[in-house]
């Protein structure tokens, strides 16, 4: 069985398609994970959704930020609606049943064989590979159950920005989630910034990449991610960065991971500029 790992897709369904067409993928027998991030922006979230449920048990998908924004769009209170591809979404005929899909999905995905945990963005650097997976399910429990809108209608916000166990409710249930999938850079102090987006070196000096934060407790498990951008394909022992910028006028990228290669891109036709304010 062949496994191979996906960079940020939103909405760039033809951009999926013809990478899938590159890999010697079998659905029948192989795994194509996803780092998170199926949807927004691009131009076919819909199809996105559709081709990628349609995998079945090929297909190993994570929750990425814009992810949890369409739930949160489709269960939340009061989220407004500003992209309009994510309004076709929610008013498709098989839109419930695709969020209900979505929502089932996890936070963070692990293999032992291959020594290979899977977040969209990344880990607090205290955190080990059996407490992410621990701090995931307590959010998976939340999105799976009859209490998701409610949480969906709070996610949003920044703060608490350090860990404690001793959090609760729904501050606990925020800085799980925003460490999973939005972390880029962090403190000294292990508090999360959320303001630079830029590629490692543009930051203030106070901060460091999650990845290179000492003593990090997952430095003995290969981390596979996405979500920056900005970042690019990054590949370094035990690290695996998968966004390319597909929907930025980049490539969209695919790495096998249980054999040694070179990755698999696709130049992306997609170039996505934020709406003027």
């Amino acid at each position: 069985m062949a496994i191979f790992a996906v960079g940020d897709v939103q909405g760039c369904c033809a951009e999926l398609r013809q990478l899938i067409d590159k890999l010697p993928f079998d659905p029948s027998q192989d795994e194509l994970w996803f780092v998170g991030d199926l949807v927004n922006r691009g131009p076919d979230t819909l199809g996105v959704l559709r081709f990628v449920k349609e995998l079945g048990p090929a297909a190993r998908i994570l929750l990425g930020n814009h992810d949890l924004h369409l739930l949160a769009l489709a269960l939340g209170e009061g989220v407004p609606i500003a992209d309009d591809d994510l309004a076709l979404v929610l008013a498709a005929e098989d839109a419930p049943e695709l969020v209900n899909w979505l929502r089932h999905q996890p936070l963070a995905h692990h293999n032992p064989e291959l020594n290979t945990l899977m977040v969209h963005a990344g880990i607090l650097p205290s955190w080990s590979g059996p407490d992410t997976l621990a701090h995931a399910r307590e959010v998976e429990a939340i999105l799976e159950g009859d209490d998701c809108g409610s949480f969906l209608t709070v996610m949003y916000g920044s703060q608490p920005d350090r860990w404690s166990e001793n959090l609760k409710g729904q501050d606990r249930l925020r800085f799980i989630t925003n460490c999973l999938t939005r972390i880029r850079f962090i403190r000294a102090d292990g508090s999360l910034d959320f303001d630079q987006k830029g590629p490692p070196g543009s930051q203030p000096p106070e901060l460091v990449p999650w990845f290179e934060f000492p003593g990090r407790a997952t430095a003995d498990l290969r981390i596979v991610f996405g979500h920056w951008s900005a970042l690019g394909f990054l590949q370094r022992p035990n690290l695996l960065g998968l966004d390319t910028g597909a929907v930025l006028g980049g490539k969209l990228t695919a790495m096998r991971l249980d054999a040694p290669g070179r990755p698999y891109q696709v130049t992306s036709k997609v170039n996505w500029h934020p709406p003027p304010s």
